[in-house]
């Protein structure tokens, strides 16, 4: 069975986005508060959701060039772990679970990056709230499925208040540079983070879903105003093999994700490189939005 292009629902007619060295996207607008949890940089984020005072529809390129990106790659490893909550969750119970995976990071080495919340809308697979974890080697990694504090917190904190759980992990190359390996400075600390699960037909594995991938990956670098940044990989996690690959983009705002999902390029590039050779798909998303009370 074919998949349709993942999508932002409210996204009514495609959005045509132009590059601009002038114009760049306002992110920086109140939006209204939701409870939605989600933390970046050590920093716990207790949500809030501001919504854009006007529609902007232009992306903005930056001085440095999409091949200057490309050039310079640092392999990291990316987890993501969804949750099924059970339906009776109460707010402290979601804070607590949430509270103590955030903590993992301060009890093993190897973790760069770390954010989480409660998914923003329903889907298929009836997940409720995602983790997401940048690890410097797949070593670490390894080491996170079996380290005593993570399973203790799992036992303790998580599947009481759960009834699924699911993980993927995939390697990726990002810019190497210390801010966007570490996820670190202002660009990091807001915005949307949006997962994709791609599951390719056996046939397609190789060229064709590298010169999807590729296209993807080019298309995401060529609207900074919009996306901060995006990764992508085969999935490493032998345990769970319902989907072969995963894609993680962090949004600058809900628009920003809106606006590209519902662009006419990203709608062409679906149908014409992933829609033939795409099995099924996962998409969800969860706001980023700090309020600058640290955790110690």
């Amino acid at each position: 069975m074919l998949s349709q292009a993942p999508h932002a629902s409210s996204t009514s007619s495609p959005t045509y986005l132009i590059h601009h060295p002038l114009l760049r996207l306002n992110t920086s607008s109140p939006r209204s508060a939701s409870f939605n949890v989600s933390r970046v940089n050590g920093v716990m984020n207790m949500g809030q959701r501001w919504a854009m005072n006007r529609r902007v529809v232009v992306s903005a390129s930056e001085d440095r060039s999409s091949s200057s990106k490309l050039d310079r790659k640092r392999k990291v490893v990316e987890h993501i772990c969804l949750l099924k909550a059970k339906e009776n969750l109460s707010d402290e119970e979601e804070k607590d679970m949430l509270d103590y995976l955030y903590t993992t990071q301060y009890q093993m080495g190897g973790i760069v990056a770390i954010s989480l919340g409660r998914i923003s809308e329903e889907n298929l697979e009836n997940y409720t709230h995602a983790v997401y974890i940048r690890f410097q080697r797949k070593e670490d990694l390894a080491k996170f499925y079996e380290n005593p504090f993570y399973l203790e917190v799992l036992k303790e904190h998580v599947m009481p208040y759960c009834h699924g759980l699911f993980n993927i992990d995939f390697e990726a190359g990002v810019e190497d540079d210390i801010l966007p390996i570490f996820r670190k400075g202002e660009e990091f600390n807001y915005g949307l983070e949006f997962v994709l699960l791609i599951s390719f037909v056996n046939n397609a594995i190789g060229g064709p879903v590298e010169h999807a991938l590729a296209s993807f990956a080019r298309l995401t670098i060529g609207f900074p105003s919009l996306i901060v940044q995006s990764t992508q990989g085969l999935n490493l996690n032998l345990s769970n093999k319902e989907y072969t690959h995963g894609i993680v983009i962090r949004f600058r705002s809900f628009e920003a994700f809106e606006l590209f999902m519902g662009s006419s390029e990203y709608q062409d590039m679906w149908r014409s490189k992933f829609h033939p050779i795409t099995q099924k798909t996962l998409s969800i998303h969860f706001s980023v939005d700090p309020v600058g009370t640290e955790i110690m």
